[in-house]
């Protein structure tokens, strides 16, 4: 069973192989499924904002469209389903884990398609039903993708495995942010209008495109080992096993921390995630055209993206996952205040490499740190229906207050807007210092009722 939170008995690894892992089989195979989990997000988000404000849709409606992503939050709905139910044919010839990612692939695959053969200044409502299938596709390959990388490797390794995860999932974002800019800058017409729907239909199906990627991954990947699983009598002791006991088990653990870590959970991307669906719309605002934007996110974006996850997964394995969890959160707060600082000082492009760069690299420290946290705190039993509550608690609340932020912007602006989501990272500080304490006690007495770990 995994168990980020108690101390380990084994002396820490050396620098020198901390860092070898990192060209270990199942550390690459995750860099490649983490840009095929990656490339589906921003799409549907960041990339879309952009679409839809060139398109000259409103920034309230814009932040409304965000609550697409609450597929996200609610994946533990059907990741029972993913957890455990086999696909005809697929599931016999791939298993049950590369069966599930191959599926979700394709559904993506095919909705990408869809939203680039609409334009949303005609109609917005096939780009909402396109969002939601690509949203609903990603969610659904999150959750066996999650599975797969905490079977794959010891927990030892998972800080590793989170990092290169990460480095992938980060590279796929730059690529459906940057690159989809660039590629829709490259396939627009001179002396044309300034708004071209064929361009980013030529660039949404380059994006769909490219998560060929992933599908050869899970192509040539080994499923990891089966768990075995009791076959049920009837419906409902399938339903006790596939919805019941993965939630019971995990308040069978923790007892009442339960809810101090899920609490931490939720709130612990806020700042991120809220921020995050104003930032491109900010860009077109600022004057910021698609190749500045792309070239400062491409270039130097990529560049800190790679050194935070790396950093952070080194890090966490060197000095433990709750003091990186508190640098983390530190930095992804403090960074928001930069674009605050931005929105005043106007249209600069040294500015913005400077503001981006932070806050990628802040980001990648943070992210990786934060993944092997939740990989820690699953049974492996129940590992995609587990991952799938903590991964889903973690974007809820965050994506249904980022559902407003174009009104927050439209009343306040973008300056105070900035600060309000820096401020909103401060109970994260005292959440991680509290569930660290509780680790503390519970080394100390393993005893004790409050233990984060069972046998």
């Amino acid at each position: 069973m995994n168990d980020i939170s108690a101390k380990s008995s084994n002396p820490r690894p050396t620098w020198r192989n901390a860092v070898r892992v990192y060209l270990e089989p199942a550390s690459l195979r995750m860099l490649l499924l983490g840009f095929s989990a990656g490339l589906p997000l921003l799409l549907v988000f960041g990339t879309l904002s952009f679409w839809l404000r060139e398109a000259g849709i409103d920034r309230t409606t814009i932040g409304h469209l965000s609550w697409v992503g609450l597929a996200y939050g609610f994946k533990w709905l059907w990741s029972p389903l993913v957890d455990r139910l086999p696909i005809p044919l697929l599931t016999r010839a791939l298993g049950r884990r590369r069966s599930w990612l191959l599926l979700s692939q394709a559904a993506i695959m095919l909705a990408l398609v869809g939203m680039a053969f609409t334009d949303p200044k005609l109609s917005l409502t096939p780009i909402v039903w396109g969002a939601l299938a690509v949203a609903f596709g990603s969610a659904t390959q999150d959750i066996a993708l999650d599975a797969y990388r905490i079977e794959s490797a010891e927990i030892e390794r998972q800080g590793a495995l989170a990092a290169t995860y990460q480095t992938g999932y980060r590279l796929a974002m730059i690529w459906a942010g940057a690159g989809v800019l660039w590629i829709a800058a490259r396939a627009e017409v001179a002396d044309a209008a300034h708004y071209q729907s064929g361009a980013w239909q030529t660039a949404y199906l380059v994006m769909a495109a490219s998560m060929l990627l992933g599908v050869l991954t899970v192509l040539f990947s080994p499923e990891p080992a089966p768990r075995q699983i009791s076959p049920a009598r009837n419906l409902a002791q399938w339903l006790q096993g596939a919805l019941v006991e993965p939630f019971a088990d995990f308040i069978r653990r923790y007892g009442w921390q339960a809810v101090l870590i899920l609490s931490l959970i939720a709130l612990y991307r806020i700042s991120d995630v809220v921020m995050g669906i104003m930032a491109n719309p900010f860009y077109v605002d600022m004057g910021f055209s698609k190749d500045e934007v792309a070239a400062v996110t491409k270039i130097y974006g990529v560049v800190m993206t790679l050194a935070g996850a790396f950093v952070g997964g080194v890090l966490a394995m060197r000095f433990g996952v709750m003091r990186i969890l508190m640098l983390g959160a530190t930095l992804s707060a403090a960074s928001n205040l930069l674009f605050a600082w931005l929105a005043g000082h106007g249209h600069d492009l040294s500015a913005l490499i400077f503001v981006v760069s932070a806050d990628n690299l802040s980001s990648g420290i943070a992210s990786a740190a934060f993944i092997a946290y939740l990989s820690g705190l699953t049974n492996i039993r129940y590992s995609a229906t587990q991952y799938a509550l903590f991964s889903s608690l973690m974007l809820l609340l965050p994506k249904f207050i980022a559902g407003f932020s174009g009104q927050y912007v439209d009343a306040f602006g973008y300056g105070q807007f900035f600060v309000a989501t820096a401020v909103l990272g401060v109970p994260v500080l005292v959440l991680i210092w509290l569930a660290a304490r509780a680790q503390n006690l519970k080394a100390e007495s393993p005893v004790m009722p409050i233990s984060l770990s069972s046998d």
